[in-house]
This record gives structure tokens, C-alpha cells and sequence, in this order.
């Protein structure tokens, strides 16, 4: 049964406009390490009471990549299950977009590597660093590269932030894990890809980062010992409410983008169950027609959306049906995309 988003235009100023884009999801796949650290252990720790972690995130565990495995790693398996699902072969892949807040190195970019490993001759392969939101980000350019040159492109989402987080820090270590998800969006005759909303609100910047590492502080000795490396959250009901208002306004003007009043499904970003409730309730959606993986895969930021699609895809969503996809994150930034599956 399809379910009406409420509108709350006032304010809100104009809306995304565009066409849909004659692209179809053609496959979906994702990587998902085995679980790490439980929620007792980490507790105990932490000195958390028993059950705090469960009661504030809803997260009941998460993937940890082993030290071994890279972002590349997961995004090429993720990757390769895509265009098995899909039944593409790899050289007809004319794009690889990777988003990612974790890369392999600074430099050079990640998706060259993960392109080469998976086979795509002649395709291009760019890094996209749009934290939370960057797999919708790379849905809505993929789908248009597919659309406009008429070939597959493949979108992946990886992240391993689980060596992004301070061991000590109990903001973050309960959340953040690793996984990777992707799809393949092929050119169709009919439009799938029916509204797209991109956002950002730069006024909000410094809400969520890992200081140390760029142009701004390089990561020197000092920097490692003080933990610049690490994820920093800034506290408070203040970013709550923030992050639960963005990513419903990204739905609503998505489903304004498509002109659509209804949707069988909502897939958003999963960065805790707390969040998922509280903007679904700000959306109208509940929580029967809305698609959670948090409890099991924890935040993997980007990765989740896609992570959360194929796994769906395997039985829970058919073939017609209307999804949205929201995300919200670190820039702030903040998407949506209308999907026909």
C-alpha cells in the first residue's frame, strides 16, 4: 500500500524541477563484513550501563572489516554482485562513480583501482565525496551520464569507518561501521529515475568532521597523539533535529521533483533507529513501509542506502513499486531521489 508524504511547503522555497531520467536500476549488490564488536563489550568498555547503546541507536551490532580489507575491497565485491544481478558484463560499464568518505589513499582516487580490478575497460572512474548523502548523490549523476550516453554506469558506495572512529569515544564507536553497496543504472525506454533532489547548508560545516588529514591540518605526530584522525560529532538535541529536518525536506521536494503524492517504500540513510522514527514521523511515513537495516549494519555512512536496497531487492520490494531515498550528512549535505524499482 502506497503512502502519501506530507507536504510542509511553507518557507521552503523552490522546489528541485527536472525530468525523469529513462535509466532503470538493473542490479543490485553489497558487501557486508561479519560483525565486530558487540554492544556488551563495547559497554563494558566504555563504562556504559547495560543496554544504553541499544536504547539510544537501536544498533544491535556491525560490520568490521578485517585489517586486511580497504574501502576497494568492499566496493569491488559489492561491485561484482551488481553486475551479476544485473547480468551486464563489466567492459559494457561506461562509468564507475565511488562514493566515499574512507578511500584508500588521499591520493590517487579509489575507483580507478576498484574499475581496473572489476574489469571495465574504457571506463571512466571518479571518487565522490559527499559523505552521507553521497550515494544518492552518485544515483542522480549516474543517472544521467546512462541516460545521456546511452551505457551503463556502475554507482558503489564503500566506507571502513570503523578506523575513522576514537576507540574511546562513545558518541561514535556504538554507530560507525564498514560495508558497501552498489547498483548498476541502465539506459531504458521508459523514465525510472523520476525526481531528484541534491542540498547542502554549508552554515553547518563544522557539525560532523574528522579535523586532521586534509589541506587545512595535515596529520602530523602531534595531530595523531591528539586524535585529529578520528571522527568529532558535535552533541546535542540541537544536530538532531537539524539532520531529521534536512533529510525529510530532501524526501519531500524529491517527491515534488517527481511529481508524486505516494511511495510503496522509503529506504533512508541509517544512521541510527532514532533517526529513521523521528524523520519518518516528519514525513508520514511508518515504520511497516520503511526499510531499516541499522540494527544489523550499523552507520556505514554512504554505503547504507545501497547496502538496505539490495538487500530489500532480494525479496522485499517488487518489480514497479515507488521508492524514496533520503540521506542526510557531514557538510551538512542532503539528498532525495524518487525511484520506480
Amino acid at each position: 500500500m502506497a503512502r502519501t508524504v506530507k507536504s510542509d511547503r511553507a518557507g521552503a522555497g523552490p522546489p528541485s524541477a527536472g525530468r525523469p531520467l529513462q535509466v532503470r536500476v538493473a542490479g543490485a549488490g553489497c558487501c557486508v563484513p561479519p560483525p565486530g564488536e558487540g554492544n556488551a563489550e563495547i559497554e563494558q568498555r566504555l563504562g556504559l550501563e547495560p543496554g544504553w547503546i541499544q536504547k539510544r541507536t537501536g544498533i544491535l551490532s556491525r560490520p568490521i572489516a578485517g585489517p586486511e580489507m580497504a574501502a576497494s575491497d568492499l566496493a569491488v565485491e559489492a561491485g561484482r554482485r551488481a553486475l551479476e544481478c544485473a547480468g551486464i558484463a563489466a567492459e559494457q560499464i561506461g562509468l564507475l562513480l565511488l562514493a566515499t568518505s574512507t578511500p584508500d589513499h588521499l591520493l590517487p582516487p579509489t575507483a580507478p583501482l576498484a574499475a581496473h580490478r572489476l574489469g571495465l575497460v574504457g571506463a571512466g572512474a571518479i571518487d565522490l565525496a559527499g559523505a552521507c548523502s553521497g550515494f544518492v548523490y552518485a544515483l542522480a549523476l549516474a543517472g544521467a551520464y546512462a541516460q545521456a550516453m546511452r551505457r551503463p554506469v556502475l554507482a558503489i558506495a564503500s566506507n571502513v569507518l570503523s578506523r575513522r572512529v576514537n576507540p574511546r569515544d562513545a558518541a561514535t564507536v556504538p554507530l560507525f561501521a564498514d560495508g558497501a553497496g552498489a547498483v548498476v543504472l541502465a539506459p531504458d525506454e521508459e523514465p525510472h529515475l523520476l525526481g531528484i533532489y541534491l542540498g547542502a547548508d554549508g552554515s553547518k560545516y563544522e557539525s560532523i568532521r574528522i579535523p586532521g588529514g586534509g589541506s587545512r591540518q595535515p596529520l602530523t605526530a602531534e595531530a595523531l597523539q591528539e586524535g585529529r584522525q578520528y571522527i568529532v560529532m558535535e552533541r546535542g538535541a540541537a544536530l538532531f533535529r537539524e539532520a531529521c529536518r534536512q533529510m525529510a525536506e530532501a524526501g519531500r521536494r524529491a517527491m515534488t521533483a517527481a511529481g508524486a503524492q505516494q511511495i510503496d517504500w522509503w529506504i533512508p540513510h541509517q544512521a541510527n533507529l532514532r533517526l529513521i522514527r523521528e524523520t519518518g514521523l516528519l514525513l508520514g511515513i511508518p515504520m511497516e513501509r520503511t526499510i531499516v537495516s541499522a540494527d544489523r549494519n550499523a552507520n556505514s555512512s554512504a554505503a547504507t542506502i545501497p547496502i538496505a536496497l539490495a538487500e530489500a531487492a532480494a525479496g522485499r520490494i517488487r518489480r514497479g513499486e515507488l521508492l524514496l531515498l533520503t540521506a542526510v550528512g557531514a557538510g551538512m549535505t542532503s539528498a532525495g531521489a524518487v525511484l520506480r524499482w
